[in-house]
């Protein structure tokens, strides 16, 4: 029995969970039928009231609406029955009035330098409305922080490890997918370490993405250890709601308030490339030393708290102490379902891409664009701006990649230039614009990233990495193949119908 459950028991539960979650769709649709055939005068009646949605959701601002009204149309009272389940904006649910609470908490702590944000104003006009936006969000800006950008996994692993080896008070990790690989036992071995050493010691995974590790006795080992585990949102809670949909996409290192890391790596083989998957995995991230790793670790302690909220924090314990002179300014700034419709993750983007004059090159697994974001490109290429975009070569994921190659049509069409990643998959979430400011971050241009994940990011303005970041691009592109339209329009009829079916769903993948 300790067999199966400490290697099958996250199979167990996701397995159960997919079963719960068709059994719910199979009922809904059965259900409609029975009031069709028996009691046709309530089925009319939830007829009406599906009309009625789709009136309403044509006037929603979200952009999921689209793929709802289809649902609702095409199964009329089943739809009506799941888009009330799960597809209803829920503003006054509990998680969101509990983290609502911890962003107030938060901006008690997070107090914006006024010299710093006329400093950025006067150096960098020409982008401070994407700072302005984001202060207003609560994110302050800040200078005397120090940026190192990695431009592979292996890289800012080796990094990471050299940093925790140096810990003298306190350890906090925040990841979505942590696997039990060479990469995991190399940090929980100099965890371990630092806990005997006296360091505290914290670990928080999203239960989604760390299914398979997250058994019984892992937990277990942890304890004995004395790492403190929290784990966001388990995926059998609330399963009617499809709250397993809501996951914590965030990638935070903090270390001893001084030094903090986040990008798209994961601590798990395949992001150092210790191990085989889709080809040659690309990723990237940054470390970030001084006075901007405040925010990172505010951004901790709010998904921290989320899960443990009884706990209390004395703040000030925590803050950076270490003087560093540098030029430049870092944002860090995250994002979650409950800022829709006007999340911070995707306001970010959409403000880049519309500030941008010169050039604004782009780095991801995913382009699943809403209209808003599709438009945003087209526009700016129609204004002659240089916009290209990086994707994978070798998806992660089939269906995905098939809305990838849906959207490329109208940007190229437009004279955006996208580029497929040969050696393999490209994982990382990078966003640059005319040598003046870049995000490096967790978030996709995807509608999970803007609408669904917890996701963070940096914006980085007038500092040395982003420079790093261009030349990156560059040298990546060229182990690129450019799509060209021609190439596009000849794609096998098969998959113009599939892409044509998932392009609609895309919102809901």
């Amino acid at each position: 029995m300790n067999i199966i459950r400490s290697k099958y028991y996250g199979i167990i539960r996701g397995v159960t969970v997919g079963i719960a979650f068709l059994l719910q769709i199979i009922t809904m649709i059965l259900l409609s039928l029975y009031l069709m055939k028996g009691f046709f005068a309530v089925y009319l009646l939830f007829d009406i009231i599906s009309v009625i949605t789709v009136f309403a959701l044509v006037n929603n601002e979200e952009a999921y609406k689209f793929s709802w009204i289809l649902i609702i149309m095409v199964l009329p009272v089943a739809g009506l029955f799941l888009y009330f389940m799960w597809g209803r904006k829920r503003t006054n649910s509990k998680d969101y009035r509990i983290i609502r609470e911890m962003e107030k908490e938060n901006s008690q702590h997070l107090i914006q330098d006024e010299e710093v944000a006329e400093d950025i104003s006067r150096q960098h006009p020409n982008k401070v409305q994407i700072s302005r936006y984001l202060r207003k969000k609560g994110f302050p800006i800040y200078n005397n922080t120090q940026v190192t950008y990695y431009p592979v996994g292996e890289e800012m692993i080796e990094a990471m490890l050299e940093d925790l080896r140096q810990a003298k008070k306190f350890i906090f990790m925040e990841y979505y997918i942590v696997y039990n690989g060479r990469v995991w036992k190399e940090i929980l071995e100099v965890l371990t370490q630092k806990v005997q050493e006296g360091v505290d010691v914290r670990l928080l995974f999203d239960d989604f993405g760390t299914l398979i590790l997250n058994t019984h006795d892992f937990r277990e080992d942890l304890k004995v250890r004395g790492i403190k585990l929290s784990i966001f949102n388990p995926i059998h809670r609330n399963v009617a709601r499809l709250s397993f949909n809501y996951r914590n996409h965030q990638k935070i290192m903090v270390i001893d308030g001084n030094i903090g890391y986040t990008g798209g790596i994961n601590l798990a083989d395949e992001y150092a490339n210790y191990i085989v998957r889709f080809g040659h995995w690309k990723d990237t991230g940054i470390r970030l030393y001084g006075a901007g790793v405040w925010s990172l670790t505010c951004m901790f302690f709010e998904m921290w708290r989320m899960c443990n909220q009884k706990e209390k924090l004395v703040y000030i314990d925590y803050r950076p102490n270490v003087l560093v002179k540098e030029d430049g300014y870092v944002q860090p700034f995250s994002g979650g379902p409950h800022r829709n419709p006007d999340n911070p993750t995707e306001g970010a983007y959409t403000r880049m891409i519309n500030k941008a004059r010169d050039y604004i090159y782009i780095t991801t697994p995913y382009l699943v664009l809403d209209q808003t974001m599709l438009n945003d490109l087209i526009n700016a290429a129609g204004s002659g701006v240089d916009v290209r975009i990086i994707v994978p070569g070798i998806p992660d994921k089939w269906y995905v990649y098939m809305v990838n190659v849906c959207n490329y049509g109208k940007l190229i069409q437009s004279g955006v230039r996208i580029f497929e990643y040969t050696p393999g998959f490209i994982h990382a979430k990078n966003v640059i614009a005319d040598d003046e400011c870049a995000i490096c971050g967790t978030i996709n241009t995807d509608y999970r990233s803007f609408y669904l994940h917890y996701e963070c990011g940096v914006f980085l303005s007038e500092i040395s990495a982003i420079a790093d970041m261009k030349e990156d691009f560059i040298k990546t592109q060229k182990q690129c193949k450019e799509m060209k339209l021609t190439e596009w329009s000849k794609r096998p009829i098969t998959h113009k119908i599939i892409q044509f079916g998932l392009k609609i769903l895309s919102p809901l993948l």
